[in-house]
């Protein structure tokens, strides 16, 4: 991943841009990691007898990114509901697979 410069490095809103733009890509291709880790669970739990939703998962899931965006210095109400919205569409690409949905 390339290196970002730090934002208090950056002297113009072109330069800060360019670093916004960066991290974004970045953002991007550790949530399609995440989707790769998604789809072998889709693949795992016919075999364990698993749902694709696990309510129990989910609160904790929700739990650890709530405790872990408060220690980072993220609002975690914002990081709740991005994970919400990211977990509901997991949820629904492993019902689609499980065919469940």
């Amino acid at each position: 991943m390339p290196t970002l410069t730090p934002p208090q490095d950056c002297n113009s809103m072109q330069e800060l841009r360019v670093q916004i733009d960066k991290l974004d890509r970045q953002l991007i291709e550790m949530l399609v990691t995440r989707v790769s880790y998604i789809d072998r669970a889709s693949e795992l739990k016919p075999g364990e007898g698993l749902p694709a939703r696990i309510p129990d998962r989910v609160e904790e899931v929700v739990q650890k990114v709530r405790a872990g965006s408060h220690e980072a210095g993220m609002d975690p109400e914002l990081a709740e509901r991005l994970w919400r919205i990211l977990i509901e569409w997991s949820i629904a690409r492993e019902e689609r697979v499980l065919g469940n949905g």
